[in-house]
């Protein structure tokens, strides 16, 4: 079992923006949420590449900091999720992508039946340390 993704044990990257910085990447943090329900499926970023993609594709498209690549979401997973619309706000550092997923799920992980899971926020902060799966 992968404890970071499936565990109760909270154990946040308090490193991530360090990282990305130290990498040189040039990227602002993306908001996705599903524009009908209001659900926050993830966070990820974008590059100037990235959302020229995204507007262009009328899907979204990140930058993975992970592997340092363009990343369109869904590519290979069949999870798409179509572009309603972008904003921007107000210090024009970060972006909210308003999405319709396309097919089952937004996140990468998959719950107890398999299916990919539809937002990754699955989880809740139960204390200093745990975690409890909604």
């Amino acid at each position: 079992m992968n404890e970071l993704e499936e565990g109760t044990t909270l154990g946040l990257d308090w490193d991530k923006l360090a990282k990305i910085g130290a990498a040189g990447q040039r990227v602002v943090p993306v908001v996705l949420q599903e524009a009908d329900s209001g659900e926050v499926l993830f966070v990820g970023y974008a590059n100037e590449a990235a959302l020229q993609a995204t507007l262009e594709r009328r899907s979204a498209v990140l930058w993975s900091t992970s592997r340092d690549e363009l990343w369109h979401k869904g590519a290979t997973s069949g999870d798409t999720l179509a572009l309603v619309d972008v904003r921007v706000n107000c210090e024009q550092n970060s972006l909210l992508y308003l999405v319709r997923r396309q097919a089952g799920g937004a996140c990468h992980t998959r719950g107890a039946d398999g299916a990919t899971r539809p937002g990754c926020y699955y989880r809740r902060v139960e204390g200093p340390a745990s975690l409890d799966f909604l």
